[in-house]
């Protein structure tokens, strides 16, 4: 009989049935599409990461490369049989859209095992689609993986153009691998397999390799053959685990990751929100079927088993669409996570959404679990009520209004104790969003209250402005708090949310923009070609020499980057050399910039940015050690600067130090100080000229910043889309809350239709009634709202990246946000007031 019931009930609202699962799905769609972009982007850099370094423990590197007597000391001396050569370097193709390669040198004879793809190829070589006697033999020759040559177009045979540190190369592809297993075919794309001796050619690393594979035993043997190994090596050459660089990436994009996690489960409250509205309504709807069920014997286990498998009804339908919905989403969303990571921290290469059971578990989890826990509140209040008050609706509210004053103290206790969590001096992230969901709970915990009490303060306002229908739309307000109070705290909270990522993305915007200004002092701004994934390019020395010899050039800045592998992770070393004034652009945040151009210049000490500080806790005055090529070497810290363009921080150093102690004569990048009176766009025309068919990026000051902001913009696009997604989760939650009253209100209104209230007036009711909770919850999301972006700027944004902003707060954001409240519940109210202006008062005043 209660089965029947409750299957009755919810096929006779199918609208909120609906809306309610309808919440389910945006929730559970949003976690589960950001789950998937972020696992599939991270899943496809460790797969190809894995593939290149084939089965290997452990990796022998230095800066600038390894001499190859390392490689033989092991192999004759420590016969360390399993240890394999490797060099690595980009190149960037011609005429295939810029396309980028790692070139992957090898020695297939040196550790067969290493490389499975290659001897499934030869297992094909019948098949005459691999040339091996070419690969080792013929120089500037390569394997390509089959999807990657079928997508370029290209096939065993055809010659490729590339560009190599600014030269021209051409390679011919003898060979086409075809792997079998998923790793080889995710982690060889884009990838160019040479051997040894033809890579160290194209790299100009005649003699070095970039690393040597090791496969130690987990063994006292191999821990023997470990520290034999150490001590054959030469200075600033070193024994990492082979994990060791794909930890230290993963922990770059973490906070990353986090923070789109966290906006995530952001859309899933507010769709608690919209879910709990729903539950709270179905049982208000039938407080006099529960009461007379209660009255005639049914427990209240029974009761509480019937509402709870309605909630899981809608949890498993819900969850269910909104999986599906979270891999369509996903698909749309990876590219712009992919992108945001390639802007931001490393080159990574995905094409297709990978399917992880941990992301689908989770976001199935997430959805039973929210649902279920938004519907206990409404089963206490069908099982702990006596039956007698459940068959009075007026009893429930007066129920309801006892309550606020203590979920209003509850909600104030819960936003005390978040801001002492706030102050706790800690770098965990979980902590911090921890803190600023309960900050964010206990608001809504505090809404009823102050809806009650503005709704007071308002109505003679409304009743002065709107006459009796400003009267009765703020009454309405009141006497169905228990739902429009829920209504308004989603909406004010999503609105909050947009208001505090509004202020947090604007105020680093500016702050981004101001640094620009002051940062970059050079007239002219020259670089290799921005080709996709290629890290540290080059410039030709020669060609920097003509361009220094240009009659307006008054002087240079010359700067090159590096990444050095240490144990605790990959360190951005930049090595520049300015003069004074260039060296003024590095605003500083600890240190005098006299003292320490003075270190910097004649000491050998470096600068270190503010992100590099925060998270090595390291200040002015304090030493680094680095890896060098003559071994480990301490090095004064004079100065600590702002700087926005990395999350995890770089290390500056005088070109002159960097060439003493890592042998590295490279260009990357020139600045560029005119004479006084000189022509840009004359000098930029014969840079052009000068570089001939060398791919250059020749920007002035102004077109690198404006450069600059667009990859900023770009990269916080996955940021505007999490907004939105949590806004119309919103506005479906105050529609929701707006249907279930206009079938709660059906009586109410069809008696003021009776006694001569026309369809006009109802819409101007319900207007006014839909409009009054939207510029409630408006003005309510402004102090939540500069609540949260302080919290983003001061304590999230700090701990994830070491960054300090400059707050920045635009009134226009402000009244946007009011406004855009204001509208989206009188959009929302537009269908109720259809339906009830439709509605016939004979039929609605009709009792069953």
């Amino acid at each position: 009989m209660l089965r029947r019931a409750s299957l009755r009930y919810l096929l006779r609202h199918p609208w909120q049935f609906g809306l309610s699962i309808l919440g389910v799905a945006l929730g559970v769609a949003v976690v589960v599409a950001i789950d998937l972009a972020n696992a599939s982007a991270q899943r496809a850099f460790t797969l190809s990461a894995e593939s290149l370094s084939g089965p290997s423990t452990h990796q022998i590197s230095a800066a600038g490369g390894l001499p190859e007597s390392v490689y033989q000391a092991l192999r004759l001396q420590l016969a360390a049989r399993t240890s394999t050569p490797i060099i690595e370097g980009r190149a960037a193709a011609i005429n295939l859209q810029g396309r980028s390669f790692q070139i992957l040198g090898i020695d297939p004879l040196a550790n067969p095992g290493a490389y499975p793809y290659l001897a499934q190829a030869q297992d094909r070589r019948a098949e005459g689609d691999t040339d091996f006697a070419a690969f080792f033999t013929r120089p500037n020759t390569g394997l390509l993986l089959q999807a990657t040559a079928e997508r370029l177009g290209l096939r065993a045979g055809d010659a490729m153009a590339v560009r190599i540190e600014g030269k021209l190369h051409t390679i011919t592809i003898v060979g086409l691998l075809q792997p079998r297993d998923e790793l080889s075919r995710q982690g060889l794309d884009n990838v160019i397999v040479t051997d040894i001796a033809t890579a160290q050619e194209l790299l100009n690393m005649a003699g070095r390799l970039s690393r040597i594979d090791l496969v130690i035993p987990v063994d006292q043997a191999g821990a023997a053959l470990l520290e034999r190994i150490k001590a054959v090596l030469p200075a600033g050459a070193q024994v990492l685990s082979a994990n060791t660089r794909a930890q230290a990436l993963e922990q770059m994009t973490q906070a990353f990751r986090l923070n789109l996690t966290a906006l995530s489960l952001l859309a899933l409250l507010i769709g608690m929100f919209l879910i709990y509205n729903s539950m709270t309504f179905s049982v208000i709807q039938r407080h006099s079927l529960i009461g007379m069920l209660r009255a005639i014997g049914v427990t209240r286990r029974e009761i509480a088993r019937l509402i709870l498998s309605e909630a899981l009804v809608v949890a498993l339908i819900g969850t269910g669409i909104g999986i599906v919905l979270g891999i369509l989403l996903g698909q749309s969303l990876l590219h712009l996570v992919a992108r945001t990571i390639n802007d931001l921290y490393f080159t990574v290469t995905v094409r297709e959404l990978i399917l992880s059971p941990y992301s689908l578990t989770k976001g199935m989890l997430l959805g039973i679990g929210a649902t279920l826990v938004a519907a206990l509140w409404p089963v206490r209040e069908a099982v702990t009520v006596v039956p007698h008050n459940l068959l009075s609706r007026s009893a429930g509210e007066q129920r309801f209004t006892r309550r606020i004053p203590r979920a209003a103290l509850s909600g104030a206790a819960l936003i005390m104790l978040s801001a002492a969590l706030l102050l706790i001096p800690t770098n965990n992230l979980l902590l911090s969003f921890a803190a600023l969901f309960g900050i964010m709970a206990g608001f809504a915990l505090l809404v009823p209250a102050v809806v009650w009490v503005l709704i007071h303060l308002l109505q003679r306002l409304s009743g002065n402005t709107l006459g009796w229908l400003g009267k009765m739309s703020s009454r309405a307000i009141t006497a169905s708090l228990s739902r429009n109070g829920v209504a308004i705290a989603a909406l004010a909270i999503a609105i909050s949310a947009t208001v505090g990522v509004g202020i947090m993305i604007e105020s680093l915007r500016n702050t981004v923009v101001q640094w620009l200004e002051q940062s970059l002092r050079a007239d002219i701004y020259v670089s290799p070609a921005d080709t996709e994934g290629v890290q540290q390019p080059t410039l030709d020395p020669a060609l920097v020499g003509r361009m220094a010899s240009l009659s307006d050039v008054k002087m240079m800045s010359i700067g090159s980057r590096t990444t050095i592998d240490t144990p605790q992770g990959s360190t951005a070393l930049f090595a520049v050399q300015v003069p004074y004034q260039g060296f003024q652009g590095f605003q500083l945040k600890e240190g005098e910039t006299q003292t320490a151009w003075r270190l910097f210049a004649q000491q050998a000490a470096v600068i270190i940015s503010e992100p590099y500080a925060y998270h090595h806790n390291l200040h002015v005055g304090d030493t680094l050690t680095l890896p060098t090529a003559r071994g480990p070497h301490t090095f004064p810290i004079a100065g600590v600067f702002y700087d926005y363009g990395s999350s995890q921080g770089i290390v500056i150093v005088q070109r002159s130090t960097y060439q003493q102690f890592w042998d590295d004569e490279k260009i990357g990048s020139l600045g560029i100080y005119l004479q006084p009176g000189s022509d840009i766009n004359k000098v930029i025309d014969q840079l052009h000229q000068l570089a001939g068919s060398e791919p250059l990026q020749i920007r002035s000051n102004r077109m690198l910043r404006e450069a600059s902001i667009t990859i900023f913009d770009r990269t916080f696009a996955i940021t505007q889309v999490l907004r939105a997604l949590t806004i119309f989760i919103a506005f479906v939650g105050i529609l929701g809350s707006l249907m279930a009253l206009q079938l709660e209100r059906a009586k109410e209104l069809a008696v003021l239709r009776a006694i001569g209230l026309t369809p006009r007036q109802l819409w101007g009711l319900v207007g006014a009634e839909t409009g009054l909770m939207g510029l409630i919850a408006g003005v309510l999301a402004l102090p939540l709202g500069l609540a949260l972006a302080l919290i983003l700027i001061l304590v999230v944004n700090r701990r994830s990246f070491g960054w300090t902003m400059q707050i920045t707060i635009d009134p226009a954001m402000l009244i946007n946000a009011i406004a855009f409240a204001l509208i989206a519940a009188l959009l929302a109210g537009i269908y109720p007031s259809f339906k009830m202006a439709r509605t016939s008062p004979a039929l609605a005043l009709r009792e069953e």
